[in-house]
């Protein structure tokens, strides 16, 4: 059996502040198989992001991880020392950030910034570099890549900082690629260009791509699995046609309920009720349970693990128990 590419195992991420600890990563466990384009999904505070940083140990202080293993290509990067993730970090593993106007420096033009990039991973010869930079920008879709070589963000529209920021991550060939909510500052059109991007170039260089997005829509149109988080722990996972026909989680089903489609046209948008709870004063038993409408007094009791519902395809809640064991 081939080894998964990224295994991310018992994942524990606490953030230490003056009015206790919030835990924002509570145990999750999922892995990127090679070639792989899997979506993580939640609201807003569910620890999408978070998950993200903690793969490239970038947790910001007060936090840290206090429990887990993150396994790449077999090996842990959890012993590694700070040396040796920078050399994983662009090389090995790059992240797209979602507001790529903040990520690049306005005092160095796009060629600059992502010929330095290159140059901190490869031993090329300056004229070798500037080429490869400029193939790269003409590889995203950028007009005129000679041109903006000496361009500044300032200079490109959001969508074309979006691209040269994927070529930046590509620049020095990751096996994979964190992209945290892409799209987000984009409008439709332009979203739907930066993802036919990343889907062309998953394909054509066979990387792994871990999607983290607030947007189901987006993951059924670009992923092979996803991942549900809610309040840090998984609710859900599976492969994208069990959860988005066979959803067996109350949150997921809940999610895919608030989608607009044309059949909703001038009526009010479902909702779930409440909202996510504070990683600082978790309810006991499911967290779901106060926002649940199936909930039952067994969950405010306790905490699902996550039941098997099909071989690819597993759901923390009780209403599943009998369906299938429970994991550790």
């Amino acid at each position: 059996m081939n080894q998964p590419l990224l295994s991310v195992e018992d994942l524990h991420v606490r953030f230490r502040t003056p009015l206790g600890d919030v835990h924002a990563i509570r145990g999750i466990s999922f892995s990127i198989e090679r070639g792989q384009i899997m979506g993580l999904v939640g609201e807003t505070g569910c620890g999408k992001s978070m998950t993200g940083r903690s793969i490239l140990r970038l947790v910001p202080q007060p936090g840290e991880i206090t429990r887990g293993r993150i396994l790449f290509e077999g090996r842990d990067l959890m012993p590694l020392s700070e040396d040796e993730m920078h050399k994983i970090r662009g090389e090995r593993i790059a992240m797209i950030y979602q507001d790529p106007a903040a990520a690049l420096n306005p005092v160095f033009s796009i060629g600059q910034q992502i010929f330095m990039v290159m140059e901190q991973h490869q031993a090329n010869s300056d004229v070798d570099t500037r080429q490869r930079v400029i193939q790269l920008l003409e590889d995203v879709g950028l007009p005129e890549p000679m041109t903006l070589y000496n361009a500044y963000p300032h200079e490109l529209s959001g969508g074309m900082q979006q691209r040269a920021m994927i070529a930046m991550a590509l620049s020095s060939d990751p096996s994979l690629l964190i992209a945290d909510e892409p799209t987000t500052a984009l409008d439709v059109t332009i979203q739907a260009q930066i993802l036919d991007l990343l889907i062309t170039l998953q394909r054509s260089r066979g990387i792994s791509i871990l999607l983290i997005t607030h947007n189901l829509g987006i993951v059924a149109e670009t992923c092979q699995r996803v991942v549900v988080l809610y309040a840090g722990r998984i609710a859900e996972q599976g492969d994208v046609g069990d959860i988005f026909h066979r959803p067996h989680h109350p949150y997921t089903k809940g999610l895919l309920a608030a989608l607009p489609n044309p059949g909703s046209r001038g009526n009010a948008l479902n909702v779930i009720p409440g909202r996510v709870p504070s990683g600082l004063d978790l309810p006991p038993g499911c967290t779901f349970a106060p926002r649940c409408e199936y909930v039952m007094d067994h969950c405010s009791q306790h905490q699902p693990g996550l039941f098997t519902v099909s071989p690819s395809h597993e759901a923390a809640c009780f209403l599943h128990e009998e369906v299938g064991g429970k994991k550790p």
